[in-house]
């Protein structure tokens, strides 16, 4: 027998005999939780009734209290989404459920600083049971953490002429951000039982979750359900994921097209047709699997399109972000904000050469080759790089750190640039998209078996070390860490997390190629 395998099978004992059961009581019932290595942990803990049947496409409603002990020592489904590979998730909508890290020993007097993570992925995959996204080492910082599933794809955002007409005084459409409301009622009502506080929350999420967090800020229900907030490749900007018109047609320059039209689009390509209550009847009637469909955003390669997105139903969702940030009512909610050196290739701003890069910006052309390739020589594909980044990702967190500073509320700024040995084949122009996450986390993953560089963990423990002084005062900074000065639009300061593994703050060196994206964007 190798060695490798024997310490594989010591270390699992070891586990095994330290790892502890431990009850809890809370609203619902009786729980049944675990504490391994000073950390003390609950899974799928429903938040809410099960969205089904009738409840599909509805708000959520409160859940549903059990008898007996709950075992929470495991995680429960995520919600329906698209399989990837050979990962093929249970498709079922009993998926509302959180989960939860504690200090060892915390009681109803701790009063820990609570964080909840909310996944990205697009508003179309990811849970909160990702193995990237645990919570043992905030915990271990004196940091309680949660994460959540909510509603993706079309259960999560779906509008349908039938849907809007009943049950009219319920908010329609934005089920996800319900589903996100409710888990922060949720612990509101329960935190303090496990030992956190409710009047020290913080909700964080990168991508999608990063447009959450943007959306739970200006979201007049959500205010007070939470105190901080961090906002990672998260725009800010209208345009990506922030809001489509219930019902009306050619009302947004960004999205021509109702929620209302695509989710007709939807019924039909299931062969359904009509707008009363029989039509939605049929819908409800349909498998998660057939909702998901596989994936398909329009009726097939080319066809019209299926799946909204975030919708603006003018009750839940009234504004989006950038909108009410214009208008001065951002909440009173210190922030951090930030995204990576080189986020994503295309997407967004596509084109297949130079030359046809150029002319989507016509007039604007000789200015955009002056920032992005002031020499003449930067590769294509590192210029493309750099405009998505910029456009979708780093100029708008600039205008949402100037909208808090104008305020008077502090914000963070902070730039990841920082690429581990073992991806730079991978990733040549900078850090990518969700690249920093495991730093974020201190979950660092061996790649081949390879041992984790000494770098990278150091990285890593900066920066949750960085989120969890946040999360705790309001101000990452903290002993031992380099400043991190707030934004001020004046001085335009950040904190970089450089290519190198150290952290520095000073002047934001992209301010010509973020000057321009504001331009063009305004």
């Amino acid at each position: 027998m190798k060695r490798p395998f024997l310490l594989f099978i010591a270390a699992f004992l070891v586990s095994v005999v330290n790892a502890q059961e431990v009850t809890l009581q809370i609203e619902s019932g009786v729980l049944k939780g675990m504490t391994e290595a000073g950390v003390t942990s609950f899974k799928g803990l429903p938040y809410a009734a099960p969205p089904v049947g009738e409840l599909r496409w509805r708000p959520p409603q409160p859940a549903i209290a059990w008898s007996g002990v709950r075992d929470a020592t495991k995680f429960c489904a995520d919600c329906p989404q698209r399989a990837f590979g050979s990962d093929t998730p249970a498709l079922t909508e009993d998926c509302l459920f959180l989960n939860i890290w504690a200090p060892e020993g915390a009681t109803k007097n701790s009063k820990l600083p609570v964080m909840v993570w909310i996944h990205g992925g697009g508003f179309v995959f990811g849970s909160g049971s990702q193995a990237g996204t645990s919570g043992e080492e905030f915990a271990k910082q004196g940091v309680m953490l949660v994460t959540i599933n909510y509603r993706l794809g079309r259960l999560g955002f779906f509008a349908h002429p039938a849907l809007s007409k009943e049950n009219p005084n319920e908010a329609k459409g934005n089920y996800a951000y319900m589903d996100q409301i409710a888990a922060l009622k949720w612990i509101q009502s329960n935190i303090s039982t496990f030992g956190g506080d409710p009047n020290n929350v913080t909700i964080f999420g990168e991508s999608a979750g990063g447009v959450s967090v943007q959306s739970l800020l200006t979201i007049p229900s959500a205010q007070g359900l939470f105190h901080k907030a961090v906002i990672e490749s998260g725009g800010g900007r209208d345009g990506v994921l922030t809001g489509r018109p219930i019902a009306k047609e050619n009302a947004d320059v960004h999205y021509p097209i109702s929620a209302e039209k695509i989710g007709m689009n939807f019924a039909k390509r299931k062969g359904i047709e009509g707008t009363d209550a029989s039509a939605l009847d049929k819908l409800r009637e349909l498998s998660a699997a057939e909702i998901v469909d596989g994936g398909l955003e329009t009726d097939g390669p080319g066809g019209a399109p299926t799946y909204s997105g975030p919708i603006l139903d003018g009750r839940l969702v009234t504004e989006t972000a950038e909108s009410a940030y214009k208008a001065g009512r951002q909440p009173n909610v210190p922030i951090i904000i930030g995204s990576n050196s080189a986020e994503v290739p295309a997407g967004f701003v596509n084109a297949s050469s130079k030359e046809e890069l150029l002319k989507l910006y016509g007039d604007m052309s000789e200015e955009l080759s002056a920032v992005y390739d002031p020499d003449g020589n930067t590769e294509f594909a590192k210029m493309l790089t750099l405009v998505n980044t910029d456009k979708v990702w780093a100029e708008p967190a600039r205008f949402t750190a100037r909208a808090f500073d104008a305020k008077g509320i502090p914000a963070y700024v902070y730039l990841f640039s920082y690429v581990p040995d073992s991806m730079k084949e991978w990733m040549r122009f900078g850090a990518s998209h969700a690249s920093e996450i495991p730093y974020v986390f201190n979950k660092l993953m061996s790649r081949n078996g390879q041992e984790i560089a000494a770098r990278d963990k150091e990285v890593a423990k900066m920066m949750n070390s960085y989120w969890v002084n946040f999360a705790k005062t309001g101000n990452p900074n903290g002993a031992g860490l380099p400043i991190w000065p707030v934004y001020k639009a004046d001085k335009r300061e950040i904190i970089e997390f450089k290519a190198d593994g150290t952290a520095a703050s000073g002047p934001d060196q992209r301010k010509a190629r973020l000057d321009f994206m504001e331009k063009v964007d305004n």
